[in-house]
């Protein structure tokens, strides 16, 4: 893609960032970063997996001033707690200029019908999406410090 001269992208929860190889990480423009929760036992529940694997590629690529935008999803009752967000953005806040934006996400129902498809559970039936107002406020704790949002 490169030799074309096209732009390039990766879009990750950062889990398997340890296996990613110096070349991929030069020859990638942007970073497109998940991280679901500050908080260590909400980041298990969510993902089943410890949340310091995505912490740590996150610094790799700031340290390599990578290019990364950041995703946080807010769900109502699971990581929308003051605490967790302002985790979240004090850490984001950390990794200095190579994060260009965060995109604070309203938590949506629309994959429900995949997990029916699939035979599964859905653990989100009964959650509501949050309010504009509630969205407007995780943004503007990432905003309080510094960090262009949206």
């Amino acid at each position: 893609m490169k030799k074309l001269g096209l732009h390039t992208a990766v879009d990750t929860s950062g889990h398997l960032g340890s296996r990613v190889d110096d070349e991929l990480l030069e020859l990638t423009d942007l970073w497109l970063l998940d991280i679901k929760s500050f908080d260590p036992a909400t980041y298990k529940k969510v993902t089943g997996v410890d949340r310091e694997t995505t912490l740590a590629f996150a610094r790799r690529l700031a340290a390599r001033g990578k290019r990364m935008w950041i995703r946080f999803v807010l769900v109502p009752g699971l990581t929308d707690a003051t605490d967790n967000i302002e985790g979240v953005a004090s850490f984001v806040a950390s990794l200095g200029p190579a994060v260009e934006r965060v995109d604070v996400l309203p938590f949506h129902k629309m994959g429900e019908t995949k997990w029916a498809a699939l035979g599964r559970t859905y653990q989100l039936a009964d959650t509501l999406p949050p309010t504009a107002e509630e969205t407007e406020r995780a943004r503007m704790i990432f905003r309080g410090l510094g960090i262009p949002t949206y």
